[in-house]
């Protein structure tokens, strides 16, 4: 996707959004991609969804993956992931998107997390695009919420308990990780954040490379269009959006953006309006 975009290049690739509005912290969507690929990028939530039709290649955790047809796919909060078409038509697949708040208050329990990206799982991918075919559809607050739990339900055999404890390297690399966030709108340094971890520049560079399986430029991008996607769900305009997560300008916001999300933030802010 070059240029400004108000679509995708190829005529069938294809995605949308939507937001509950009585309900915080879940994003439904759903997408059928033939040639878009998708840049390195993070989500809030959880990201819980299956594969319709098609294989997607994705980036995730340092390791690739397939999801074909009648597979789950399972990713963990901010965790960086790409995705692209591995078949010549693409992939139909839809997912909801959950932050652990949410997931922590519908099912009653703490501390979800996924070893497994992709698990083939024929009967439980046809259940859950069933079910998130009816969270679509639902537009009264107590539907949904019932369906919300059905679909965590049937995830929750796939996910573990409690999350297992941080390694010291991991640990190290938190703060870094606070400091990216706070400082969105900022041009940082290698000398900046390496003085944050108490490491030498490229000491520093080479070892959250291993860690997070991205540069800290990478992680960076993807928490400014991450802040981006939740300042233009509150109403925002692009242009402030822009300004306020350290990008260029507009024109940067919307190339940024579509190659993350797969539309431009107007088109994003107009779906979540419907």
């Amino acid at each position: 996707m070059q240029g400004v975009p108000h679509a995708f290049e190829h005529l069938r690739d294809c995605a949308e959004f939507r937001l509950p509005s009585h309900r915080e912290g879940i994003e439904l969507y759903r997408a059928h991609i033939v040639r878009h690929a998708f840049e390195p990028h993070v989500h809030d939530g959880f990201g819980l969804g299956a594969i319709e039709s098609g294989v997607e290649r994705f980036r995730y955790r340092g390791a690739e993956h397939l999801a074909p047809p009648d597979s789950l796919v399972m990713m963990n909060p901010d965790e960086l992931h790409t995705g692209r078409a591995e078949t010549e038509g693409g992939w139909h697949y839809r997912m909801v998107y959950v932050e652990q708040s949410a997931v922590d208050a519908i099912t009653g329990e703490a501390g979800w997390w996924f070893g497994d990206a992709v698990r083939a799982d024929a009967a439980g991918a046809r259940r859950i695009t069933v079910l998130l075919d009816a969270l679509w559809q639902a537009r009264e607050p107590l539907a949904f919420d019932g369906l919300m739990l059905q679909l965590l339900q049937a995830f929750r055999r796939h996910a573990r308990t409690p999350q297992p404890l941080r390694t010291e390297a991991l640990s190290r690399f938190e703060p870094v990780i606070d400091y990216l966030r706070e400082h969105l709108a900022e041009r940082l340094t290698l000398e900046e954040l390496a003085a944050v971890a108490g490491l030498s520049p490229f000491h520093f560079l080479r070892q959250f490379q291993a860690r997070h399986h991205a540069t800290p430029q990478q992680m960076l991008m993807a928490f400014r269009l991450s802040e981006a996607k939740r300042r233009l769900t509150g109403g925002e305009a692009p242009a402030q959006v822009a300004a306020a997560t350290g990008l260029a300008d507009q024109a940067h916001l919307t190339r940024a953006f579509a190659r993350r999300y797969g539309v431009t933030p107007a088109r994003y802010q107009r779906q979540l309006q419907r």
